[in-house]
């Protein structure tokens, strides 16, 4: 679990030269006339020698490009998979990808996002069950290669030595992980090499020639080229730049280019033939099966997959001019050592697990925020916006009756509550917006939950003129309608989000999903300290102006710093930004109040990932999650829409298993009550969000007793929320 990196690349058997736009083999002739295609083939180099390096050679010997064909494991039933193999098999697919069916799918469009869900809902949830549809293909005939193609999460909680031993065993070739960039990879790279398999990098037309470099690299059978840049699914059409983009590869590699991504006709295959090794099609052969019904039979289920596959197949015939082709088959890696020292980690967690497309994107955000960060002329225009249009510093006072009634500490309020929009998430808004213009990136996107970080960034885009599209939970659409109101009124787009269970963790992987469609002209406005390096990061930085004005307001009021400051915790920014500037002050301790819903002791009732949850990857970074043994996502449940995520900023996760900060689950109803108080005896009418924090902020005051201090950062106000409050109250407004 650690970020690694790369430092040595790989042997090629062979050497190699400029020419001109390529690359020649020096060891290698392919032009002499009189050699048969069987016979250059033959004096290809090859790496392991396996199942995938055959495969291209046999087609090659055929004149023909590798057809390869992907279908999702357990869909549309489990125990349709086996037949659909040997149905792909003989329909002529050269090269066969199983897609391990996960929760969250971020790279993949409608098809296969639905696939996955049937996939799940039938019962196929594990490695184990998809390793055993391989192993049955193979004890039924299958001979062609197999590769598992998925995300990170599920093939990390199985062990990844494990499974490379275990797919050998079953007769898988190799891996295709879609959010494994090659700096996280290496521990996988060097367990497929000691088992003889194949970990199969992904490339974009997004990605640098530096990338590029990097990811032949660590190749040693192919590499699965990315025709557009966007998520999965047929199109109608190839991308102009395509043959560009494949010549861009092909100087950088001898080996075997697959291209995949929205082909679905065989006048497609065709094109994609004459410029590369190998064709990828997905969804169209997918497609096959709708017209079936849900009371098809196996058999007739893998007919329609033989016949599509043996349709598409009929453009995979090259043409004498064809470009771009392969002069080696395979290499074979040198080692990689790894390295615990990187920006990007807080202890183990954190990291960068991202899609190939967004890697250019990340790069130069990144390099962005380097440069901004402690630039005096871009912090100045920051305290500007903080003083002049968000209302800062935001007051801290004493809640004289909440005191009283705890009966203990002191209980002091950061009435962030009362900042431009009505809660802190403007702070974050204006740093990134900011941030965006420099790059001239004119679309902002974002994900929200309770609707306060969507305000946020509608009312910063209305500011500085850009165009601004939130996505939302349908779920969370519903209970906050007045934040969606407001968001339009804003001039924003707000998209309902219909998959999954439609609250924050939808959100963010369809925002997500354009993101990586539209990455060139588009900024991701991430709004919790949550996501790939370096958001987790850069959400801190914007959101610490609280915790320094909290020690700067304590010294001046109580004339010390407190001895606890308190914070609600979803995803984490206002935690994590109250809780950053005190984090060398070991006397002042931090607590994080989770959403404990309904009760933790029940799965997919609560949000507690850090009392509850278990390491994993979700959206990009390495956290506590609330999830299957399997890696699968659970559901949650929380009264308010921006707690309920079941993960948790990375830097959280640090502070946790650091033991510098301490994180206790509220219920529901004791965030109600938490509500209540707030109300009754300070006249505030707090957001859920922050009324778990307050009740818990009571509960500490009692056990601190009387001459400590404690500061509850008033993440946000509740008018959001009375709608909903009222509802539970069974009162109509």
């Amino acid at each position: 679990m650690r970020f690694l990196h790369l430092i040595s690349l790989f042997s090629v058997a062979t050497a190699w030269v400029p020419s001109g736009s390529s690359h020649i083999p020096i060891a290698l002739s392919m032009v002499a006339s009189s050699t048969s295609p069987a016979q250059k083939v033959a004096e290809m180099p090859r790496g392991m020698d396996g199942r995938l390096e055959q495969a291209f050679a046999s087609a090659k010997e055929k004149g023909e490009a590798a057809f390869v064909t992907f279908v999702t494991a357990g869909y549309p039933q489990k125990q349709d998979t086996p037949a659909i193999l040997l149905a792909m098999q003989e329909g002529g697919a050269s090269i066969i990808e199983l897609g391990i069916p996960y929760t969250d799918p971020q790279a993949d469009g409608t098809t296969i996002q639905r696939t996955n869900q049937k996939a799940i809902k039938g019962g196929t949830k594990t490695i184990e069950d998809c390793l055993a549809m391989v192993k049955q293909a193979r004890d039924e005939g299958l001979t062609v290669p197999v590769v598992l193609m998925g995300y990170y999460n599920p093939f990390l909680q199985y062990g990844l030595e494990k499974l490379c031993v275990d797919s050998k065993e079953a007769g898988a070739d190799g891996f295709i992980v879609v959010d494994l960039p090659p700096q996280e990879g290496v521990e996988l790279n060097n367990f497929c090499v000691q088992n003889g398999l194949s970990n199969v990098p992904l490339v974009a037309p997004t990605s640098s020639d530096k990338r590029i470099e990097a990811l032949t690299s660590i190749a040693s059978s192919f590499l699965y080229c990315v025709s557009v840049t966007g998520v999965t699914g047929a199109r109608d059409a190839l991308p102009d730049d395509l043959e560009d983009f494949i010549g861009r590869v092909r100087e950088k590699t001898p080996l075997p280019l697959c291209v995949g991504f929205g082909i679905s006709t065989p006048q497609m295959v065709q094109g994609v033939a004459d410029i590369s090794d190998g064709v990828v099609v997905g969804s169209a052969i997918l497609n096959a099966m709708d017209s079936l019904g849900e009371d098809a039979s196996t058999e007739e289920k893998a007919e329609a997959i033989r016949k599509a596959v043996a349709h598409l197949k009929t453009g995979t015939k090259q043409s004498e001019t064809a470009k771009n082709q392969a002069t080696a088959l395979g290499q074979i890696p040198k080692a990689w050592s790894a390295s615990k020292e990187h920006p990007g980690r807080f202890g183990d967690f954190g990291g960068q697990y991202i899609p190939e497309t967004l890697s250019v994107a990340f790069e130069e955000f990144e390099e962005s925020f380097e440069k901004l960060k402690n630039d005096p002329e871009f912090l100045a225009e920051l305290d500007e916006y903080r003083r002049d249009f968000v209302g800062g510093p935001t007051p801290l006072h004493k809640a004289e009756r909440l005191t009283e009634f705890a009966g203990g500490a002191t209980i002091w309020l950061k009435r962030e509550d009362l900042a431009h929009t009505g809660a802190h998430k403007i702070n974050n808004a204006i740093g990134q917006a900011l941030m965006a213009k420099r790059l001239g990136k004119p679309r902002i996107i974002a994900e929200t939950g309770a609707g306060q970080h969507g305000v946020a960034t509608a009312t910063v885009c209305a500011k500085l003129g850009l165009e601004c599209i939130v996505y939302m939970g349908a779920v969370d659409c519903e209970r906050q309608k007045l934040n969606v109101f407001r968001m339009n009124t804003l001039g924003a787009k707000v998209v309902p989000v219909e998959e999954g269970q439609r609250t924050l963790k939808d959100a963010i992987n369809e925002a997500m999903r354009d993101w990586v469609t539209n990455v060139r002209n588009t900024h991701y406005l991430i709004g919790s300290a949550v996501g790939p390096h370096p958001f987790p990061a850069v959400v801190r930085e914007f959101q610490s102006v609280m915790g320094r004005e909290i020690k700067q307001q304590m010294k001046e009021k109580a004339n010390k710093l407190p001895d606890a400051v308190v914070a609600c915790v979803g995803g984490g920014s206002n935690a994590i930004g109250a809780f950053a500037p005190f984090a060398d002050d070991k006397e002042v301790k931090l607590y994080g109040a989770e959403a404990a819903g309904r009760g933790i002791e029940v799965d997919e009732e609560h949000c507690a990932s850090l009392t509850k949850g278990t390491p994993g990857v979700l959206q990009g970074a390495l956290t506590y999650l609330i999830q299957e043994k399997s890696g699968q996502t659970l559901k949650t449940h929380s009264i308010s829409a921006g707690l309920d995520y079941p993960g948790v900023g990375p830097e959280h996760a640090y502070l946790k298993a650091s033991g510098r900060a301490t994180y206790l689950a509220v219920t529901d109803d004791e965030a109600l009550q938490g509500f209540k108080w707030m109300c009754e005896l300070e006249g505030i009418i707090p957001a859920l969000e922050t009324s778990h924090a307050i009740y818990l902020a009571v509960q500490l005051a009692k056990e601190l007793g009387p001459g400590k201090d404690i500061v509850i950062n008033m993440s946000g106000r509740g008018d959001k929320d009375m709608p909903q409050i009222a509802r539970i109250m069974g009162v109509d407004v």
